[in-house]
């Protein structure tokens, strides 16, 4: 029995091997890349929409490749839908500017968002309901009868400047701009995730309209001509319009409509009116206006968070009880943008906001966090790793000289970052940013639920843990200058210029 036994063993040790190696070729080819230089990119691609503009940077880029990451950026202009969609990998969504909602569709979850309209309004959209025709092909299909007459639908979740939204991967969403000024988000997908059972390739898959593809430029020449002969490119397009309109019960023109053909508004559409639907603050559900509906929002957006940062300090942040947090009713955002849930503030430097599975126990499972970060003219973001992620940046506003450090000591990034650049940081490679007389703000995506950072200076660097004598002996310096080294910066994170200007120092956002 023992050679059956292990012979057994060895099969069962090279399947494993042949798994453990296919999933290594899928995910992690691009760790062969040899890290020698880095750069801050714009967008690379553009994407003109009827009521927005999508832009994307390259994922083949080889440190977009090494991060297992693709970054979008969506700028949708007032009264503008971006259609419903999903992509094959979790994905961070950061609020750059503006307000507007967002309505993500949990599988299996029923519609808890529900409108009671008058009788006399049922019967008459239920004397408008189509009633096909022979000559159409119809099965004599019957409309709906009363309480079917009542819009129904998940959770709507209004958004603003400063809001950190997460979705799962596969999780279909929609998100619409019901403010005054453009709308402007930037997605991080990391399809690195446990989550992505594909590629490294980010893929989209649309349930309406006649989107091109946001991350393939090569694909668009043959999209913008099926587009041109009426074919449509979103998911319904590819089936066949009887069966599709027999499997909807519906009629094969609203099949073809369903199919996006004849439609080139690509992604983002304008709405005719105003978009309607239920909600809290809408008029359906009792609101009072649009002013006045918003002020009722941010004042319960204030108390929410307010209510999340007690329980946090209570030692409740992040616990699940079962009955708080479900999955059909789950948090997906946070606003790290407010200064008041700044987590680390120096008057003379600045302030970072954090976000990780204790605040937002969604992230637990999707394995990805984020910073917010505002530094004032001049002020210095202590040298610092990540000890277990890599980190997406993409500059919001202002400049900042950014510093990159492999492990040879080589300098792999030494650039000034501008507003609108993304630059990566790898895990373990140290950084440095000053920003510049203009202030620097920016947010930083993280490939860890609970990213950890190792600071060189200041209160909590490595630095200080380290005895005297041994930096003396490490750097040959006395004992004095090692104390120096050590007490000279009380900072933790944020540290002011050696010299900073005199007068007021005022933050990029003027507070």
């Amino acid at each position: 029995m023992s050679m059956p036994l292990a012979l057994a063993s060895l099969c069962l040790l090279l399947l494993f091997n042949g798994c453990l190696a296919s999933r290594q070729h899928i995910f992690g080819q691009n760790k062969e890349w040899q890290l020698n230089q880095l750069e801050a990119r714009e967008p690379d691609n553009h994407i003109q929409s009827e009521a927005g503009v999508t832009e994307s940077w390259n994922p083949s880029d080889p440190q977009f490749q090494l991060a297992g990451v693709a970054v979008v950026r969506r700028t949708i202009e007032p009264n503008g839908l971006h259609l419903p969609s999903y992509v094959n990998a979790p994905q961070l969504i950061y609020i750059v500017r503006g307000r507007g909602v967002l309505g993500a569709v949990f599988p299996g979850c029923a519609e808890t968002f529900e409108d009671s309209q008058p009788q006399q309004f049922q019967q008459q959209q239920q004397q408008q309901q189509f009633r096909p025709s022979r000559q159409e092909g119809g099965q004599g299909q019957q409309p709906f009868q009363g309480e079917d007459q009542q819009d129904r639908h998940q959770k709507i979740r209004h958004i603003r400047e400063g809001d950190i939204v997460a979705l799962p991967a596969g999780v279909a969403y929609w998100s619409y701009n019901n403010g005054e000024q453009p709308l402007v988000a930037v997605s991080l997908l990391d399809l690195s995730n446990d989550q992505n059972q594909l590629d490294q390739v980010p893929r989209r898959f649309y349930l309406a309209g006649n989107p091109q593809d946001e991350f393939n430029p090569q694909q668009q020449g043959r999209q913008q001509q099926q587009q041109q002969q009426g074919n449509g490119n979103n998911i319904f397009s590819g089936f066949d319009t009887q069966l599709l309109a027999q499997a909807l019960n519906v009629n094969p023109e609203t099949a073809r409509n369903l199919q996006g053909q004849n439609d080139n508004r690509n992604e983002i559409v304008r709405v005719q009116g105003q978009l309607d639907f239920v909600s809290p603050f809408s008029r359906s559900a009792g609101g009072r206006g649009g002013q006045e509906r918003q002020q009722e929002e941010q004042q319960s957006q204030r108390e929410r968070e307010e209510k999340q940062r007690e329980q946090e300090q209570q030692g409740r942040g992040g616990q699940d009880n079962g009955v708080e947090e479900t999955f059909c009713s789950a948090r997906l955002s946070q606003n790290i943008g407010d200064p008041s849930r700044a987590d680390f503030y120096n008057p003379q430097g600045g302030r970072i906001s954090v976000v990780n599975r204790n605040h937002l126990p969604i992230l637990r499972y999707l394995r990805l966090s984020a910073e917010k970060g505002v530094l004032y003219n001049n002020a210095i973001y202590t040298p610092h790793w990540h000890t277990n992620a890599n980190a997406l940046v993409y500059a919001i506003r202002g400049n900042a000289r950014v510093q990159v450090v492999n492990e040879n000591g080589d300098p792999i990034l030494n650039d000034e970052v501008r507003e609108g650049q993304l630059f990566l940081i790898p895990q373990n490679h140290a950084v440095i940013t000053q920003a510049s007389n203009e202030g620097f703000e920016y947010i930083s995506f993280r490939t860890d639920e609970n990213g950890l950072t190792n600071t060189l200076a200041g209160r909590t660097s490595v630095l200080r843990a380290l005895p005297d004598e041994v930096l003396q002996n490490a750097f040959r310096i006395s004992r004095q200058d090692a104390r120096n080294l050590k007490y000279n910066r009380q900072e933790s994170r944020l540290l002011s210029a050696t010299s900073p200007p005199r007068g007021r120092l005022m933050s990029i956002l003027g507070y």
